[in-house]
């Protein structure tokens, strides 16, 4: 742990001197790539300085002690003050290690939201209108930004599928482990005898990638333009603006329509698009990795039952980390924070197993 730490520091220091040379100095874009290269690291930088201060003093307290000290007060001092240190020092190891965790290079992006109805009919759609109220309000309490993609609504208010981007730094971080099946066990409003139905709905989180980041060949793609249809804005269903983008290669299926523009719908298909393929070839090296990198990296298969909102108990529990909160209508209502944070810890610590067993 020590020599990577001693390479951080090194890479900073070497950082800071570059950002002082006058051909950098006078390259925006080089001088953005150090400057960003550098707060990254800062963060860990200064950990690891306030540990090795720690280490120092903890070395000048064990040298007194071992040389005697004549007066038991004093010595009684000093070892206290042992004591102290070395806790001091075990917390910022651990700090260390999780710092030293390799960093999800999309944890910064943009997400693209992806809920769609599963089984149970009407109270599906409901459900993952639910779903979709759930997320917006989370990012709205986070300050991010919300811009629908593409809707195919179920008629009684709720969707049969919804997809959605949230715009925000750290929204992939904050969001990532949501992929999976939800499930709901609940009284429908249309339910006379009061019997609880269980519905589902599928969410997929993807990170929103750059025209860089995933290249389409425009040859395999085709285009279908038709007129809109359902609810929009005026002149939305008489003007051939919805668009339907066939990814051939892959099979993958992209449709929208919520824009007036052709050109608008367009742009946003090609968004949702790359996220898809990208995504594909993740769950494709995932796949080739095994059962054991899935679990380490916190995503797993798709159709997995992640979690469960049962209303008559007002119970909501993650079925991958067992942890269940009774806050079900403050987490409807966006506060999925508890969540968040269980899951993420949980995962990182996973990666820290596997980092402590890849070193020993």
């Amino acid at each position: 742990m020590l020599e990577r730490l001693d390479a951080i520091e090194a890479r900073y220091e070497e950082l800071g001197r570059l950002m002082t040379q006058p051909d950098v100095v006078t390259n925006p874009d080089l001088m953005k790539q150090y400057g960003q290269e550098h707060a990254s690291l800062s963060e860990t930088v200064e950990a690891y300085h306030e540990y090795k201060q720690v280490l120092q003093d903890l070395a000048d307290v064990n040298e007194m002690l071992e040389m005697g000290l004549d007066d038991p007060a004093e010595e009684a001092l000093f070892k206290d003050e042992q004591a102290s240190l070395e806790a001091q020092q075990e917390k910022l190891a651990e700090k260390l290690r999780y710092m030293l965790i390799p960093k999800d290079p999309n944890d910064d992006k943009n997400v693209i939201v992806e809920i769609r109805a599963g089984a149970g009919g009407n109270e599906a759609g409901l459900f993952a209108a639910d779903l979709f109220r759930m997320y917006t309000r989370y990012a709205e309490m986070r300050r991010w930004k919300t811009k629908m993609l593409s809707s195919n609504e179920s008629g009684i208010g709720g969707f049969k599928e919804v997809v959605f981007e949230v715009a925000g730094k750290g929204a992939y971080s904050r969001l990532k482990y949501e992929s999976g099946v939800h499930r709901v066990q609940r009284v429908p409003e249309t339910e006379s005898s009061g019997r609880i139905h269980t519905s589902t709905a599928t969410v997929a989180v993807l990170p929103e990638m750059e025209e860089v980041d995933v290249e389409i060949d425009p040859n395999d793609i085709r285009i279908d333009i038709f007129r809109s249809s359902g609810p929009g804005g005026q002149s939305v269903n008489t003007t051939d603006s919805a668009v339907r983008l066939t990814h051939l290669p892959s099979g993958i299926v992209v449709s929208c329509q919520d824009e007036k523009s052709q050109l608008q719908n367009r742009i946003k298909a090609m968004s949702i698009l790359r996220a898809k393929l990208y995504d594909l070839e993740q769950q494709r090296i995932l796949s080739e990795q095994g059962a054991a990198r899935r679990s380490q990296v916190g995503t797993g298969d798709r159709s997995e039952k992640i979690r469960t909102y049962n209303f008559p108990q007002t119970r909501v529990t993650d079925h991958r980390i067992g942890y269940t909160s009774y806050q079900l209508m403050p987490i409807l209502d966006g506060e999925i924070d508890e969540f968040v944070e269980t899951l993420t810890n949980y995962y990182q610590a996973e990666q820290l197993k596997a980092l402590s067993v890849s070193e020993a």
